[in-house]
């Protein structure tokens, strides 16, 4: 009990070292971004009238040469950029509506979304999320609004996944909450690049930002666990520690520590960067799991089993910091929030249970084939965002539909195939496991 609360003020330590600073950060956008909604709208002079939404005071502001005031949303909450640039004052550079309206399809729509990226939380850890926040993107929601609202919902999540991993024997505390130390640091990095590219750019560079690390980071940690996932397959299903955990194992740089359920004795500034990384991600993109999980497997030398468990317990303290920090801007939206929760901690006790009945590789498997096909639906969506910034010549509409078509139905598919994958294996686990179990009744009974 002892070690156990060393290990919890070891973990929490960081929490009191960035409070003062995180809290800085927390009040909010710059004076170049105002939060708030618009009043009225003056066609011909292109200026509207704007209450802030903090001082509830009105101002005045002009359009800038590429909006039209018929694309300006009355009385709904939005995020205005001014442009710093501009010879004249207060002249907006961009505007988003910060909370989307609610339709029956679209509350349908987070309903499924939360049940199958929960399935996912529970099976492969918390990278479930790294399929709500483009998801939420393609129902229309601004990528920092997506990414505030998912890491709110994911942190209760995320503790009824590691009890219910922990219970199983899968989640190692210790390695969990260590890592989860240098993670809440690491949001709260993340959380101050995310708020300066939203600064500076408006939602059409904070899409982008978010797209494109996301089609980066995919491809590459999803290419490498699935070449990874094929070999273990190849060789019989047998997991082995990687050349790169076991030189780091070697490496002995006190305070050395040993973590009973991964099985790993290394030393505990190895995990700094894994974690460091995990919570910049989590916090700029809602998604840690695909770095820490692997970080884990490849780098710590935990096996896919224990990774995805105790990314859970990582995922559960960085997720309520964060939500505080994103809380304090103003950015969360709890409606999403509630909606995916709602579904997802059925999906993540679920998927929990199915990690009980299928073999290492087939985690692997499940996480690599999601993140290469959500890196196409975040691809293909790069050249709006690019056009939107003036960063790339504009393209004919049809091709625009298209690539939005291309972005709605890959992200389908990877919900799709994942849960697809997640339950057929775990149905023939279970069968075979109680095939297995009536084999045995019959040979102890004869």
């Amino acid at each position: 009990m002892k070690k156990l609360l060393f290990i919890l003020m070891f973990a929490l330590l960081p929490l009191a070292m960035v409070a003062q600073s995180a809290l800085a950060a927390g009040d909010g956008p710059s004076k170049d971004m105002l939060k708030g909604i618009i009043t009225e709208v003056n066609a011909a002079e292109r200026t509207l009238v704007f209450q802030k939404d903090d001082t509830k005071e009105f101002m005045t502001l002009t359009l800038g040469e590429k909006m039209q005031p018929e694309d300006m949303k009355m009385n709904q909450k939005v995020l205005i950029n001014l442009d710093k640039h501009a010879a004249a004052d207060k002249v907006m550079k961009d505007v988003s509506i910060m909370f989307i309206d609610m339709s029956v399809s679209k509350l349908l729509a987070l309903l499924v979304i939360g049940a199958v990226g929960g399935l996912l939380s529970g099976f492969i850890g918390s990278g479930g999320a790294f399929v709500m926040t483009p998801a939420m993107m393609s129902l229309g929601v601004p990528g920092a609004v997506a990414v505030a609202s998912n890491m709110c919902h994911k942190f209760p999540k995320a503790m009824v996944g590691a009890y219910k991993r922990w219970k199983y024997g899968q989640a190692d505390i210790k390695l969990g909450l260590v890592m989860a130390s240098t993670a809440v640091i690491g949001v709260q990095i993340g959380i101050k690049i995310q708020k300066h590219i939203l600064n500076q750019f408006g939602g059409a560079g904070s899409n982008l930002y978010i797209s494109a690390v996301f089609m980066v980071v995919l491809v590459f940690v999803g290419g490498y666990v699935f070449y990874d996932a094929w070999k273990l397959a190849k060789g019989g299903g047998k997991e082995t520690v990687s050349k790169l955990a076991i030189a780091m194992q070697k490496i002995n740089l006190p305070p050395m520590m040993h973590f009973k359920t991964a099985k790993v004795t290394i030393s505990a500034w190895i995990t700094i960067p894994v974690g460091l990384l995990t919570g910049m991600l989590a916090a700029t993109i809602a998604v840690g799991g695909f770095v820490g999980v692997p970080g884990m497997i490849y780098v710590i030398g935990a096996s896919a089993m224990v990774a995805s468990a105790t990314e859970l317990i990582i995922a559960f303290v960085m997720g309520a910091w964060g939500s505080v920090q994103w809380g304090l801007s103003g950015l969360i939206d709890i409606r999403l929030a509630l909606l995916l929760l709602a579904t997802s901690l059925i999906g993540v006790q679920l998927g929990a249970l199915g990690t009980t009945y299928v073999k290492d590789y087939i985690i692997k498997v499940v996480m690599a084939t999601t993140m290469l096909i959500v890196a196409v639906s975040r691809g293909v969506k790069i050249p709006g965002y690019l056009i939107d910034l003036d960063l790339m010549s504009p393209i004919d509409a049809g091709t625009l539909a298209l690539l939005e078509g291309i972005s709605f139905w890959s992200l389908v598919t990877a919900l799709g195939s994942a849960a697809l994958i997640i339950i057929v294996a775990m149905v023939k686990g279970m069968t075979a496991d109680r095939h297995s179990k009536r084999a045995l009744a019959g040979v102890n009974h004869g």
